[in-house]
C-alpha cells in the first residue's frame, strides 16, 4: 500500500521568517490521521529566511535529523557543539536526557531543510550531536544510508532508534530499488523532481506513506533528489 500525501494537503503555517509545512501533526496543525508513521513522528519542510532561525529551545527523548536541501543551517547547543551543515549534508541530534539548541540560517540566501523526528528505542542516554557531508555524487543512481540505528551501517550517522534515513539522486529514467520488507514502513519525499514509486507518481515535496511493500522500485520521471525513512 502506498498512500500519496500531496504537498498541497500538508498542514503548516507561514511565520514570515519561517514557512513550515508539516507531513504529520505538529504545533497548531492536528490531523488524527497523520499523527506518525511507525516510529517516524515528524517530517517538517521548512523554508527559513536569511539571518533568521530558531532561538534556543529544549528537547529530550527524540532523534532529530536535519537534511539540508538548500543553503546551510548553523547549530549551537548547551553542550558546546557548534557546526554549519550545507545543502546535501545531514546533521543528527540525539536529544537523550535533554539538550537545548538553536538552529539559524546565517546565510544571505534562503535555507530549505527537511527536519525529521524519529522516536528513540533507547532512552536514558546522554545527548549528542553530529554532522556529516554526503556528496550527491556518491548517491547517484542508488540509495545510500545517511543515518541509521543499525551497527552494520557504519558509514552513516548514528541514531538511537530502529530506523534508517536514506537518500538517492536519480537522473530522469534511472531506477533504484530498496529492500524495505513487509514488516517495515517507509516514508518517501522527493526534495526535487518527480518519481514513480511502485506505480504511484510522487512529485517534489509530496509524501508517500508506504507499508506492506517488500521492495521499493523508484524510477525518476525527472532528475530527482529523494529522501526516504525506513521505520519500524
Amino acid at each position: 500500500m502506498i498512500e500519496l500525501r500531496p504537498y498541497a494537503s500538508l498542514g503548516g503555517a507561514n511565520h514570515g521568517w519561517l514557512d513550515a509545512k508539516h507531513h504529520f501533526s505538529f504545533a497548531n496543525y492536528h490531523d488524527p490521521q497523520r499523527m506518525q508513521w511507525g516510529n517516524l513522528r515528524v517530517w517538517n519542510d521548512d523554508t527559513i529566511q536569511p539571518q533568521s532561525g530558531f532561538p534556543p529551545h529544549p528537547h529530550r527523548d527524540m532523534e532529530i535529523i536535519t537534511y539540508v536541501r538548500k543553503g546551510a543551517i548553523t547549530h549551537k547547543d548547551n553542550l558546546g557543539n557548534h557546526g554549519r551543515t550545507e545543502a546535501g549534508d545531514v546533521q543528527v541530534m540525539s536529544a537523550g536526557t535533554g539538550i537545548a539548541h538553536s538552529e539559524y540560517n546565517m546565510e544571505d540566501e534562503v535555507t530549505q531543510i527537511f527536519q525529521i523526528w524519529i522516536l528513540p528505542t533507547r532512552q536514558g542516554e546522554a545527548p549528542s550531536w553530529g554532522a556529516k557531508p554526503f556528496p550527491k555524487g556518491d548517491r547517484a543512481g542508488q540509495f545510500v544510508t545517511l543515518a541509521s540505528g543499525f551497527a552494520e551501517d557504519g558509514d552513516a550517522l548514528p541514531i538511537r532508534t530502529d530506523a534508517r534515513v536514506i537518500g538517492a539522486t536519480l537522473r530522469a529514467g534511472e531506477t533504484a530499488e530498496y529492500q524495505l520488507g513487509d514488516d517495515r514502513r517507509g516514508y518517501l519525499v522527493p526534495a526535487t523532481g518527480a518519481v514513480d514509486v511502485n506505480g504511484v507518481r510522487v512529485h517534489a515535496r509530496d509524501g508517500a506513506a508506504i507499508e506492506n511493500v517488500a521492495v521499493l522500485k523508484v524510477t525518476a520521471i525527472e532528475d530527482s533528489e529523494i529522501v526516504l525513512v525506513d521505520a519500524a
